[in-house]
């Protein structure tokens, strides 16, 4: 069966779900388009929210779209590290990875988390397929520098992607599956790294030709002026992303890093949106006011970047 028959065979179960064509602006523009979206390991703690994320992805299918999911597992990771009596430390926004810490992440990304975000989305349908970075070499990591006021920091293995073979991601969507990639990737000289998932996600988007990124996780979005105001900036450019960067708190850096990387790559837009507000994924890729900040190329024009929303409007 191909994977259009098998979309059609589920498209009408669907419909109830699905608003209208006319009801989703994006939706025409979107057909056939890769979108993937990385789920934070904080945002699918909560078992609610993880159910809506897996059906909201499999909405996404049946929509006609191509998601692919990176997911994180930050929590689970320090909760298990807790439980061996093992350190959790923070640099640059980075966890510290020790080779006993790999150890940790290998096994609760690859043999936990992802194995519970496949078979949520499995529950809807054969859906989901799971895999890793180090999987037919899908992606290639070096070891990642860090600076902390301007001094270089050891963070251990950590990694950042070089190169990425997206033939076997590729191969699956046209099979019609959903990908469901765990941020662990072995560098040419052997070493497995930790890579961090907002900018494995990164590296995949532009990798694919994704139209879409998207960073779902637990905070509103960009804050304009963190921590002394809760106004979030809807929208803004490559340049004003990159201008920003230096000033970010430690724990937005990498995903704000991750969409500029992918927006001067190609990919169309990148948003960060709140994956604690219901169907957050779908009011982002289908609508302009998802709850979140969106960033896009330089040339495109639109609505001033700080005339954003108040505390509670990201809903």
């Amino acid at each position: 069966m191909t994977a259009e028959t098998n979309r059609q065979t589920h498209r009408t179960q669907a419909r109830a779900t699905v608003p209208a064509p006319r009801d989703l602006p994006w939706l025409e523009q979107l057909q056939g388009r890769t979108v993937v979206v990385k789920f934070g390991g904080n945002a699918m703690v909560d078992p609610s929210t993880h159910r809506t994320f897996a059906q909201d992805v499999v909405e996404l299918w049946h929509a006609g779209l191509r998601p692919v999911v990176v997911h994180g597992g930050g929590p689970q990771i320090s909760a298990l590290l807790d439980r061996l009596g093992l350190e959790t430390r923070f640099e640059a926004g980075m966890r510290v990875t020790t080779p006993e810490t790999m150890d940790v992440v290998r096994m609760v990304l690859t043999g936990k988390v992802q194995r519970e975000l496949v078979g949520a989305i499995n529950a809807h349908g054969p859906f989901a397929v799971g895999l890793s970075g180090e999987d037919a070499h899908t992606m290639t990591a070096v070891r990642r520098p860090a600076w902390v006021d301007g001094l270089p920091v050891d963070i251990g293995l950590v990694g950042d992607i070089v190169d990425v073979d997206a033939a076997t991601i590729g191969g699956l969507l046209e099979q019609g599956r959903i990908p469901v990639v765990s941020p662990v990737a072995r560098g040419e000289d052997g070493q497995v790294y930790n890579v961090n998932a907002d900018l494995a996600a990164s590296a995949l988007a532009v990798a694919l030709g994704a139209d879409r990124l998207v960073v779902m996780t637990d905070v509103e979005g960009l804050y304009a002026d963190w921590p002394h105001s809760t106004e979030v900036i809807d929208r803004l450019t490559a340049g004003e992303l990159d201008a920003l960067l230096p000033e970010l708190a430690s724990g937005m850096l990498p995903k704000m890093e991750g969409c500029l990387r992918a927006v001067r790559a190609g990919v169309a837009r990148a948003q960060v949106i709140d994956g604690r507000v219901p169907h957050a994924l779908l009011r982002g890729v289908f609508t302009e006011d998802g709850p979140g900040t969106t960033v896009v190329p330089d040339e495109e024009t639109g609505p001033e970047r700080s005339g954003g929303k108040g505390e509670g409007d990201g809903a």
